[in-house]
């Protein structure tokens, strides 16, 4: 049953501050992701073939999907066909790219170039005959494709301080690790910690693998969840950069952390009597989203809007090849 809500007036409505996290929302790997679908749409026409969702944001895969794009689990799925066949943002394993080449596919890879910066750490530690670990949520499509990029059993995935303690690597053989680009920057290094405690001489990545977005997003949350009573993060729930901000918050001190979709999506029994709210989005939530949560809670309350800023972000990914130089024919 629905909770009833008081009849708020233009006069009588309660206060409420609004913190808007920034940076928050779209990345420049979700940007590139999104821009390369619209662009095959523009310059190709219906339909496009998408495997697996281009970023993990339902919104914007319906949206996609109205203008004429398919979304596909498998290359299987997909029947023989000259249309574009587009891999989303979070990469994917060597063998997909190799069956698109085999089904004389015209395949756009749209993997995120720091994700791909991952993929080719891994490959230079297998040639120099190191053991990969990778530190990464099981199943995620982004660990799925990053252990794709070597033969079965060049990488064990851990993830969390308890699996280092398990972990038996080939013995004699050299140890570096990678990370998923949205983890928790807290959680990772926690982990890495434990890894170079354990492995002394194990080898780290010349740069942090987790990307600027997500370590950006989270800073920005870090500084914002203390300060209010309750805090919402736009995103998906298959999200991992969102349900982290999300952890984060609630590990920041804030008492209401949540993370929701849309603005139906809200739970109004939580937020009653809050006097401050914290809002955020993932990165692959659209900025519109963010004004529906806003627009709902000036609905009941008298709100306040203020940014809350921690970096600038100017990070600019160009489209993949094959739609830059369609584009500039």
């Amino acid at each position: 049953m629905p909770i009833a809500t008081p009849p708020y007036t233009a006069t009588n409505k309660p206060q409420l501050d609004v913190l808007i996290c920034a940076p928050r929302g779209f990345c420049a790997g979700v940007v590139r992701a999104i821009d390369a679908v619209e662009k095959a749409l523009a310059i190709y026409g219906p339909p496009v073939y998408v495997r697996h969702e281009i970023v993990h944001n339902k919104y914007v895969v319906e949206s996609l999907r109205r203008k004429g794009a398919i979304f596909v689990d498998e290359l299987d799925e997909i029947p023989e066909t000259k249309a574009p066949v587009i891999f989303s943002a979070h990469g994917v394993p060597k063998s997909v790219p190799l069956d698109a080449q085999t089904r004389h596919f015209f395949a756009i890879d749209a993997t995120c170039p720091l994700v791909t910066k991952v993929h080719r750490e891994a490959e230079v530690h297998y040639k120099r005959a190191r053991h990969v670990v990778l530190v990464g949520h099981a199943g995620h499509p982004e660990v799925v494709g990053t252990m794709g990029q070597l033969p079965e059993g060049a990488i064990t995935l851990i993830e969390t301080i308890e699996d280092v303690a398990h972990l038996t690597p080939p013995e004699g053989q050299e140890l570096a690790y990678v990370t998923q680009t949205t983890l928790s920057v807290d959680d990772t290094a926690g982990i890495v910690a434990a890894l170079k405690a354990r492995f002394p001489a194990i080898v780290s990545p010349h740069k942090e693998d987790i990307c600027y977005a997500t370590t950006n997003r989270q800073e920005a949350v870090k500084r914002v969840a203390p300060q209010v009573d309750a805090m919402i993060v736009v995103g998906s729930p298959n999200s991992s950069n969102s349900q982290r901000l999300r952890e984060v918050a609630e590990r920041a001190g804030c008492p209401v952390s949540r993370l929701i979709l849309r603005a139906e999506d809200i739970d109004w029994s939580l937020f009653a009597g809050i006097r401050k709210l914290g809002l955020t989005a993932g990165a692959s939530a659209p900025e519109i989203l963010v004004e529906e949560i806003i627009d709902a809670f000036a609905e009941r309350f008298d709100v306040r809007v203020e940014t809350v800023s921690t970096a600038d972000e100017s990070v600019f990914f160009p489209l993949p090849r094959d739609l830059r130089e369609q584009a500039a024919e």
